[in-house]
């Protein structure tokens, strides 16, 4: 694949990506690593609905000040990209 507009498949994710370097590959018998894109997608998912609720909720009391809500909800859209582009790369074949 010497190409860089051809797409990958999913075979040469599993034959590992060009120059990637992997410092603990075959140390003490150990496999070489993998990604961990579901776990970071479950955590991504998990931030997004917790800081949304948070956020919302702490909105909705009048006495508390407002920039700890503001800031609840600027870290559920970030978790919300997060999670977009984990499932963009899980769709296009990556492992993990």
């Amino acid at each position: 694949m010497t190409d860089p507009d051809q797409r990958r498949s999913r075979e040469d994710y599993a034959r590992g990506l060009p120059d990637h370097h992997d410092p603990t590959a075959g140390f003490a018998g150990a496999p070489p690593a993998r990604s961990a894109l579901t776990l970071r997608a479950v955590l991504a998912g998990f931030g997004l609905v917790f800081c949304l609720v948070a956020g919302l909720g702490w909105l909705a009391v009048d006495e508390l000040p407002t920039w700890p809500g503001i800031v609840l909800l600027v870290l559920a859209a970030v978790a919300a990209v997060d999670l977009v582009v984990v499932l963009r790369r899980k769709a296009r074949g990556e492992p993990g």
